[in-house]
């Protein structure tokens, strides 16, 4: 039974163009697969379900919105291209599901990208253009691309074939643990997170949807607070992949459906990276471990609205970490 609040047409995606998003791009994406951990059960105090979208193609999430907006075009817009601008997952994404249908990507990239995300790129043979690593430095010059060559700019977030999209992977985690009651999402622009609130609510409306926010980049907690979009001027946070702002499709999902967000300082990502890779045996990115960083925090587990969650999934969202440091660490 659908929740009146989230019935289709109030928002810019729902339940039926993320079903109908799974049915797209269902032989492209790989079916990513949820682990638990005792000794992390343990360490919650709670059951913990792990959606390990690290093992997504492209090393993320966001393989699954790029490749719903790659086959969403008809044969005349594909033929021009596309192009975007994002920090490094997006990008790669966009690359991978370029190449796969044989269409150019040109993708705009801030100077400060881990290097690991721009190799990726380079890899699924998009095509770089730098750019200054402020927001409207990357649109300004995405824009200008666009007008250049033609091709169709595909927003990293605030669009509804990458909502829908990214949603499908909550589709496959309440099909996959059907018992969650509670899911922990990274934020940033907010594409993934609308896209599991919709999913969720739309299946379970009972489930909790809760964001994830480095605390140098608290800009949806500001805004929940606020009742409207509160930019910041600049971030500060080792999670670059949750460096960009809420745009106007994804705000009102967050507004309305997203429960709750948890902040959370570097301090506690960096060990969240570490317990996923000692225990998990899985090396996730900071934006990726963020969940498991506010499920541990002190203020998830103090805050008495929390304590029926039992059953909890948590994102992965993305493995594209640069391991430079640790690989010459062995070799001193």
């Amino acid at each position: 039974m659908m929740d009146a609040s989230i019935k289709e047409g109030n928002y810019a995606a729902d339940i039926s163009s993320i079903r109908e998003a799974l049915e797209c791009i269902g032989s492209f994406v790989n079916k990513t697969p949820v682990i638990t951990s005792e000794s992390l059960n343990a360490m919650s105090n709670r059951s913990l379900y792990f959606k390990c979208e690290c093992f997504q193609k492209g090393g993320a999430f966001k393989f699954r919105g790029a490749c719903n907006a790659i086959w969403s075009l008809d044969g005349a817009q594909a033929a021009k291209g596309v192009v975007t601008h994002s920090s490094g997952n997006h990008a790669a994404a966009l690359s991978l599901a370029a190449k796969l249908r044989g269409i150019p990507a040109y993708v705009v990239i801030p100077k400060n990208a881990p290097a690991c995300k721009v190799d990726n790129i380079i890899r699924y043979g998009g095509q770089v253009i730098w750019s200054e690593v402020t927001i409207k430095s990357r649109e300004e010059t995405a824009s200008k691309v666009s007008q250049e060559t033609g091709a169709v700019l595909i927003h990293p977030y605030n669009d509804k074939r990458i909502i829908s999209g990214q949603g499908t992977l909550c589709v496959e985690l309440l099909e996959q643990a059907p018992q969650i009651d509670a899911i922990i999402v990274p934020i940033s622009g907010g594409g993934l997170i609308s896209g599991v609130a919709l999913a969720a609510k739309s299946m379970n409306p009972r489930i909790r949807v809760l964001a994830a926010e480095p605390r140098g980049a608290n800009d949806a907690a500001q805004s929940k607070a606020a009742g409207r979009i509160i930019t910041l001027p600049e971030t500060n946070t080792i999670a670059d992949g949750l460096r960009a702002s809420l745009g106007d499709l994804t705000w009102p999902v967050v507004r309305d459906l997203v429960d709750d967000v948890i902040v959370v300082d570097d301090t506690d990502i960096v060990e969240a990276m570490r317990l996923c890779f000692e225990i998990l045996k899985v090396a996730v990115e900071p934006s990726g471990a963020i969940g498991l960083a506010a499920v541990l925090s002190e203020s998830f587990r103090s805050n008495p609205a929390w304590k029926d969650c039992n059953h909890i999934g948590i994102i992965l969202s993305g493995g594209n970490v640069d391991l430079g440091v640790l690989w010459n660490s062995y070799r001193k």
